[in-house]
């Protein structure tokens, strides 16, 4: 028995990676977001991204961000969304408008896993900026301002990430405070 257990442990690990089980749950929205789950079973905890959700929900990207990943969500909270102009959001939810959505979404998606501190270090090598592509074809810019990270999409609009780090077993996402747009 307790060698099965302890192969269960090592299998877990191997497709987990070792540092998903030293790293702690980060509290976001008002629930805990736990590193062995994966992006979609933490977000639909997290009171602050019931619009997220929905228009995840709504895009059709929900078996996506359930996958393997790894992947790099720039999740902006429910008061990011209130900052569109007024109907913007139910616009966007209309099945009508789903291609559009899934491209400001996926927007918002890096692949790979970007800790803060890589990011960092991409923007220290940047000499002040640093260059991520996103899972629909556009770019974000990431700079530091004093310690705090923002995001910048093509549009010259800023996002700054006010959660850093929340691991998911599927990849990591950084809560930002703005939707940020790809260009028209």
């Amino acid at each position: 028995m307790k060698t099965r257990k302890f192969l269960a442990t090592a299998v877990l690990a191997l497709a987990f990676g070792f540092t998903s089980f030293a790293q702690k749950s980060v509290m976001v929205g008002g629930a805990a977001m736990y590193p062995n789950k994966n992006i979609i079973e933490n977000a639909v905890n997290s009171k602050d991204h019931t619009t997220l959700v929905a228009a995840v929900k709504a895009a059709d990207l929900v078996t996506t961000l359930e996958g393997k990943g790894p992947f790099t969500v720039f999740a902006p909270t429910n008061e990011a969304f209130d900052k569109l102009p007024k109907g913007t959001v139910e616009t966007l939810l209309k099945p009508e408008n789903k291609k559009k959505l899934q491209t400001i979404l996926t927007y918002h998606v890096a692949s790979g896993k970007w800790s803060s501190a890589d990011i960092a270090k991409a923007i220290k090598d940047g000499k002040g900026k640093a260059t991520i592509k996103t899972v629909s074809g556009g770019t974000l810019t990431a700079w530091m301002k004093g310690k705090d990270l923002y995001i910048t999409d093509e549009n010259g609009n800023k996002a700054k990430v006010t959660i850093a780090d929340v691991n998911q077993s599927n990849g990591v996402i950084h809560v930002v405070d703005a939707v940020l747009l790809p260009k028209n």
